[in-house]
């Protein structure tokens, strides 16, 4: 896996970050919001555990660790709440763009050329230029968006320090953490209700976790083990374009002018940015 470049993963992180979620929103008319989160996580559960055994790793971890890997766990479970409550009441490409905000802060540190605060500045103007047009909406889904978005910015940082910790891999510490989200989300198992006795949504639900969590949270680890948290908090500037565009393809949500030009700024912003020269953390096998 050494020949993709960790941007490459990123990439694959960003496209299936919201092709899930909009596949999600089509089960909103039958399963509640709450419920398709949990069909999410516990979905992304069960396939993480049996495929990797976190258990195994984790009990030789250190303490410190698994502490760790549990905290994650836990923002996920409230991210993936607040984020499914909140695109049932706004465009996805909203909630896209507020959940960008606090990352800019990650982003700013660490960046130490001119070229990579000029990559900022305009990565950070086309998501300014995209919620300018976009936001508006309840009271309620602004509320979750927010909240969503500093959850957001929690999981990049301790998604982040487990992709790095000492004695197991990312991947088997994001299968521990999504066990112990899994834990969390069990009270919201009545909202799914529905699915569970129709396998077409349960197999949708099921879907839902596999694009939503599976490969983008897998894309994640391998890219975090070798990108600085700065870089790789510039990069989350991609997600408001590819919500933009998964937003009209499978949505029919059509972005105006304004938004196509954002998003045209963000991606130029990307590719300004050179990563630090620094030697990069090996990745373990």
């Amino acid at each position: 896996m050494r020949r993709l470049p960790p941007s490459g993963y990123f990439v694959g992180s960003a496209v299936f970050h919201y092709l899930g979620p909009a596949f999600a929103v089509l089960l909103f008319t039958r399963v509640e919001p709450l419920g398709v989160a949990w069909l999410r996580i516990v979905s992304a559960a069960v396939i993480l555990a049996a495929w990797r055994r976190p258990w195994r790793p984790l009990s030789a971890a250190g303490r410190d660790t698994r502490r760790l890997v549990i905290l994650m766990g836990g923002i996920l479970a409230a991210m993936n709440a607040s984020f499914y409550t909140a695109i049932d009441h706004l465009p996805l490409g909203t909630v896209a763009a507020i959940e960008f905000l606090p990352v800019i802060a990650l982003a700013a540190v660490g960046m130490r050329t001119r070229r990579n605060a000029a990559a900022l500045v305009l990565a950070a103007v086309g998501v300014y230029a995209v919620t300018q047009v976009q936001l508006s909406g309840t009271l309620v889904g602004l509320s979750l968006a927010f909240v969503n978005a500093g959850l957001f910015a929690a999981y990049i940082v301790s998604a982040h320090r487990v992709s790095r910790s000492p004695g197991i891999t990312g991947v088997d510490g994001l299968a521990g953490a999504m066990l112990a989200a899994a834990v969390a989300v069990m009270p919201f198992a009545p909202a799914a209700g529905a699915a569970l006795t129709d396998p077409a949504l349960l197999g949708a639900g099921i879907g839902v976790g596999v694009t939503s969590s599976v490969i983008p949270y897998i894309c994640d680890q391998l890219a975090m083990a070798r990108l600085p948290r700065p870089t790789y908090a510039l990069l989350v500037s991609l997600l408001p374009a590819t919500a933009t565009v998964v937003g009209l393809i499978v949505l029919g949500q059509v972005p105006t002018p304004a938004d196509v030009a954002g998003v045209g700024l963000v991606v130029a912003g990307v590719a300004l940015h050179r990563d630090p020269a620094s030697t990069p953390v090996p990745e373990r096998r």
